[in-house]
């Protein structure tokens, strides 16, 4: 067993590319192999209980992935197949026009991702993507690369949602200026990153066909596109899962911004009513109760049919829940290797400049372990003694952390995992659009923060 940690991931990568990329081994078993490899080369988990403690980390992740992976499933199914992602979409191309549809995509993720956590976003607009591929026949490419960016975007420059939120209180840096640059370094970087490279890689990556996901067959979603307006479900109904959920998480999120703020009291009744209805495992089921009655009465379906339509959609989200679990263990026994915590000690010590050095901390760590949180937080706790050192205004650091903290993720980062089995993509497919458009939006963030930084030091 290996006490260094580099050696530890090093094995790790290779394990889990032979496995995966070579050997084209399924992905949760491919996953589950892979992690019992580095928790048997690490010297930091006893060599007997691996086992144990690869299943301990993959139920750490699935109690967070768990239900609202299932829940999106059949929202997803049955907002397609009920035809709301379709009357959705119709709505939106009414707005923009269906050249520029993508746009609509586009800022819809990037609003909701501010209240409510990157996965839930993808969870509740993957279906308008793929409703929309449907429809149009074409750029589905671009579609998921726009919703990615700006979801990707704001959930990692702009609070309250969680990662900057945390991050901004660890430096002790007003919130109210994290959110005012953190929104001017977003949309140019989703610009470049959504717009621009989704354009470029869509011109050039093979058309991708609709497959399967989330218990909607391609077949299905094009009779659905197909389908007269006046037959599909009305605007407010077709929107109702996605506006409950949006509210419900909302409200949570919210209200902790108030307690933030001592506007309202911790052990007010309001805390434990929004902590309740705000929780993602709520809100998304009861958005897909939502979902699953207009599915009940659009589809006329008798109530023995619609149960089981209903549990394929569970089967199809429990493939999806494993996959995505099994990423998150790949990633925490990583961790558990000590390679965060080796890569932070080196960086600290190297005296690189202050900003430069949160960046590559907190990229470094983010490749080496697959948590984007993680290596934001990590990074924080690191810099945070040293912001009295800055010559520019802590926002800055909090944002370059953000910004280092979403590079590449990959094969160990379970949002990797959600991206592939939810948008119906190949592993290929997921490296050249969510792989390339994390580094991009990372480094666009990096280079517009370090400008902003010269021009405005706000010192």
């Amino acid at each position: 067993m290996l006490e260094n940690p580099v050696l530890v991931f090093g094995i790790g990568l290779v394990a889990v590319v032979l496995l995966l990329v070579w050997l084209k081994v399924p992905a949760f078993l491919g996953l589950v192999v892979a992690t019992l490899i580095v928790g048997a080369a690490t010297a930091q988990i006893p060599f007997g209980e691996v086992p144990e403690a690869t299943a301990e980390a993959f139920g750490e992740t699935m109690v967070g992935v768990g239900i609202p992976i299932l829940m999106a499933a059949v929202i997803g199914k049955t907002m397609m197949e009920s035809g709301a992602a379709e009357r959705v979409v119709r709505g939106f191309q009414s707005l923009t026009g269906e050249e520029r549809s993508y746009l609509a995509l586009w800022g819809s993720s990037s609003a909701l991702s501010i209240p409510v956590f990157f996965d839930n976003v993808f969870f509740l607009m993957a279906p308008l993507a793929r409703s929309m591929r449907a429809r149009t026949g074409r750029d589905y490419a671009l579609f998921i690369t726009v919703v990615g960016a700006g979801a990707a975007t704001t959930h990692v420059f702009v609070p309250p949602t969680p990662g900057p939120l945390a991050v901004a209180l660890e430096l002790g840096v007003d919130l109210g200026i994290v959110m005012l640059i953190g929104f001017l370094v977003a949309v140019p970087t989703a610009v470049v990153a959504g717009v621009l490279y989704g354009h470029w890689i869509n011109e050039r990556i093979d058309d991708i066909p609709l497959r399967e996901s989330m218990g909607s067959s391609a077949e299905k979603m094009q009779e659905m596109a197909e389908r007269p307006t006046e037959k599909l479900p009305g605007m407010v109904e077709a929107t109702l899962p996605i506006t409950l959920a949006i509210v419900l998480i909302a409200s949570n999120t919210t209200v902790d911004y108030l307690v933030d703020l001592e506007l309202v009291a911790e052990n007010s009744p309001l805390v434990a009513i929004t902590s309740f209805l705000g929780n993602a495992n709520f809100a998304l089921t009861a958005a897909a109760f939502a979902a699953a009655l207009t599915f009940y009465r659009i589809r006329a379906l008798d109530r023995d049919t619609w149960a089981d339509e209903l549990v394929e959609s569970l089967k199809s989200g429990g493939h999806i829940a494993a996959i995505t679990a099994a990423g998150g263990a790949f990633g925490a026994t990583l961790a558990e290797a000590g390679i965060g915590d080796y890569i932070a000690t080196l960086f600290a010590d190297i005296g690189i400049p202050l900003l430069i050095a949160g960046f590559v901390i907190a990229a470094t760590i983010r490749i080496a372990q697959g948590s984007a949180t993680v290596a934001m937080l990590t990074t924080a706790g690191i810099m945070a003694p040293l912001v009295p050192d800055l010559t520019v205004h802590p926002v800055y650091l909090a944002l370059i952390i953000g910004a280092g903290g979403n590079i590449c993720s990959w094969f160990n980062d379970s949002g990797f995992w959600v991206i592939k089995e939810i948008g119906g993509l190949t592993q290929i497919e997921t490296l050249q659009i969510w792989t390339v458009l994390t580094t991009i939006i990372s480094i666009t963030g990096f280079i517009i923060i370090m400008v902003l930084s010269t021009l405005f030091p706000m010192a």
